[in-house]
């Protein structure tokens, strides 16, 4: 009896074993099938990122072409940048050094026309005081003249010879007043040389040297008119009564 209840004790425990491992081996065999369909599922994934991963290589290698190109096109653009820069600074400097001695030069001609335009205000001031002087003197020969004429004038005398000390008269007084014109036209011509000195060291536009060349014409034949009015041609034949 005690040795049926062992085989009884022992086939029962073959069994759970027996069992035991039946579970075993299905768990197994799941945990195999599972691990299967994880490894094709990461190999799917694997060739899935394996081929973004080549289209992505491919995409950076064309950007790299491109980036490439633009390097070298910026690089030649640079450089020809660079080649402008150095020539635009060697001619400014070139046209500093020019400019410099056309500034030198102009200071100059400033200095000397001032020294000019100093000189001719000096001429120009003398010959107006020179000119006032004339006016008066010549203003208190003609008043003395007229008063002479009129004093003659009150006494008999020869017909003839108060004709002729009438046209002395008149021809000192036409003397008179062509000195006095050749004066005035003396101070315009050095107003004139003032002016064309300040022109030239200021350069004017064209219209304004052409407004200074007509006014000195202007200025000039002024003075010859004047002149010639107050030159009137001597009568040849003397007046022979009183004036």
């Amino acid at each position: 009896l005690r040795e049926s209840r062992l085989q009884i004790m022992d086939s029962d425990d073959e069994e759970d074993s027996l069992d035991k491992y039946l579970k075993e081996n299905q768990r197994l065999q799941e945990a195999s099938l599972r691990l299967e369909q994880e490894n094709d599922n990461l190999a799917h994934r694997l060739i899935s990122s394996k081929v973004a991963l080549r289209s992505a290589l491919d995409q950076a290698e064309d950007k790299v072409d491109v980036l490439s190109k633009d390097l070298v096109f910026t690089q030649h653009e640079l450089q020809v940048t660079q080649d402008q820069m150095r020539s635009k600074e060697e001619e400014a400097t070139m046209l500093k050094d020019v400019f410099r001695k056309e500034l030198e030069k102009a200071d100059q001609n400033i200095q000397r026309s001032s020294g000019i335009i100093a000189d001719y205000k000096q001429i120009c001031s003398q010959l107006t005081e020179r000119l006032e002087r004339q006016q008066a003197a010549h203003r208190q020969e003609i008043d003395s003249i007229k008063v002479r004429m009129g004093t003659d004038n009150g006494a008999p005398q020869d017909s003839s010879r108060d004709g002729k000390e009438k046209e002395s008269f008149k021809d000192q007084i036409r003397e008179l007043e062509q000195e006095l014109a050749r004066t005035k036209l003396q101070m315009v011509e050095a107003k004139c040389k003032i002016q064309v000195q300040k022109d030239s060291v200021v350069p004017a536009p064209a219209t304004t040297a052409r407004s200074c060349t007509s006014t000195w014409g202007r200025c000039t034949q002024g003075a010859h008119r004047t002149g010639a009015v107050r030159s009137p041609k001597r009568h040849s034949t003397p007046s022979a009564g009183p004036v």
